[in-house]
């Protein structure tokens, strides 16, 4: 069993992890008290028996950790600045759940500013998090991961978060690093200083993260207004979206699958080269309420949804770039001939949009136990590496840049001992992968003639 680590930081992390770990347990049918109950599966002293049950026990262990009394609890770490955000969580429905031993707050909270939550207020509980952090680590048998809920615009989940990620990355180098960041979009800002905090934070995630999931709340909103046609959506409307994508990118660890996946292939698959990490992510079947009910879901139908620019989670149109890689991961009673067959139909049709110097660029999974929802039998998740996330870069650096120019609010960091050379240095590093998508994005098949350049003098 290859297991993975979940961390999540600050408000908009915790409330992102609080709904995922809800579906995650209604799909292993675990109660919010921890215990495995469902009509038709019995559970005995020390076996399993009835429909469905060795399933949904059979790799439970990639989330869970099973405690006395036939509980299963979450391998879940909690942490904040403040303790409003984990204590809404520890009263709710699901609450039980957790392990107090893992949750780790402090009392005064990061403020919006990202060297509060890296260098000062974060600094202080950070051994405490990773004590928490390294005793679920060691009790796994074969660690596959670690996977980090937090959004990059306030200041826990910015700076503690990425500060975490630094630290766990120097102690399980051969491990995947797997982050969900909540980036700033530019219709929804909730904080004027999240330029910088997301510039500071995105400098840290080129270095130390492997594998980066894009959502952006601007994007969740459209698709629930817009698709699902929701008329007010709520922050528990986009997180269930969040956790759909999450259950999915995951799910081949948890159940049986005809063609499986882990976060190691899924890394191999999909990053060309080591700072292009960052990927699109969406899923299908989106329908409305209403509408569900008046379309059968198919392979073809997923594929068109799952490439369709609506469907993307995060602010950036994938038609303006070129896919490098992409991997689609479909759930329920799929045929692998029929998804081959549609990815095959996707490069050939739009091939412009697929870079020609990767030649076969979509991975494809196929995982036999469809998600928890009824009506739905099928469901896909898709993860794109697309040159097209620089324009989210390169907006957050616009931004960036005309506060930077007139120092506007730097006295808040330079007082917790930061130094401008950092801005500039995170500033440097940001621009430099923008420059290095779009490198890509322009390189065609032909711009091989400085390699045989080389080549030519090799033999001559």
């Amino acid at each position: 069993m290859r297991e993975i680590v979940h961390i999540q930081a600050g408000q908009a992390g915790n409330q992102v992890g609080a709904k995922f770990w809800e579906v995650i347990a209604q799909e292993h049918e675990i109660d919010p008290d921890g215990h495995f109950d469902v009509a038709g599966n019995v559970l005995e002293p020390g076996r399993v028996v009835g429909k469905n049950a060795e399933t949904l026990l059979e790799n439970i262990g990639v989330y869970f950790t099973e405690a006395s009394g036939n509980r299963y609890v979450p391998r879940a770490i909690m942490m904040d600045l403040e303790p409003s955000v984990v204590d809404t969580i520890n009263s709710s429905r699901y609450g039980t759940l957790f392990k107090p031993d893992n949750i780790v707050k402090g009392s005064s909270g990061a403020g919006n500013n990202w060297a509060k939550g890296h260098y000062t207020e974060g600094a202080e509980i950070i051994d405490q998090a990773l004590d928490v952090t390294r005793k679920e680590a060691e009790d796994c048998d074969c660690l596959q991961g670690f996977q980090v809920c937090h959004s990059l615009g306030g200041g826990t989940g910015s700076g503690m978060g990425t500060l975490l990620i630094s630290k766990l990355r120097e102690e399980y180098p051969d491990r995947i690093m797997m982050s969900f960041p909540i980036f700033p979009s530019p219709k929804v800002s909730d904080v004027v200083v999240e330029p910088y905090n997301a510039t500071l934070s995105i400098h840290q995630l080129v270095e130390n993260a492997d594998e980066v999931m894009v959502i952006d709340n601007e994007a969740l909103y459209d698709i629930c207004y817009k698709t699902l046609k929701l008329e007010q959506p709520t922050f528990g409307d986009l997180n269930h979206l969040v956790s759909a994508v999450m259950g999915g990118i995951t799910c081949c660890l948890r159940f049986p699958g005809q063609l499986n996946s882990d976060l190691r292939k899924l890394g191999v698959n999909l990053i060309p080269f080591p700072r292009l990490h960052f990927f699109t992510i969406g899923f299908a079947p989106l329908t409305s309420r209403a509408g569900s009910n008046y379309r059968k879901v198919t392979v073809p139908d997923l594929t068109q949804q799952i490439f369709s620019p609506s469907n993307v989670f995060a602010g950036c149109d994938p038609r303006n770039g070129r896919y490098l890689t992409a991997s689609a991961i479909f759930r329920g009673k799929v045929s692998t001939q029929a998804v081959e067959e549609e990815m095959q139909k996707v490069q050939a049709k739009n091939s412009a949009y697929f870079v020609e110097w990767i030649p076969n660029s979509i991975k494809t999974t196929v995982c036999n136990v469809p998600q928890k929802v009824p009506g739905t039998d099928m469901s896909a998740t898709f993860i794109g590496n697309n040159t097209a996330i620089a324009s989210v870069f390169e907006r957050i650096s616009e931004q960036f840049s005309a506060m930077f120019r007139r120092k506007a609010f730097l006295h808040w960091y330079t007082g917790e001992g930061m130094d401008e050379m950092e801005f500039t240095e995170a500033e440097s590093n940001e621009n430099d992968l923008i420059a290095e998508y779009h490198q890509y994005q322009d390189a065609t098949a032909h711009d091989d003639d400085e390699f045989n350049d080389e080549d030519d003098e090799l033999l001559g």
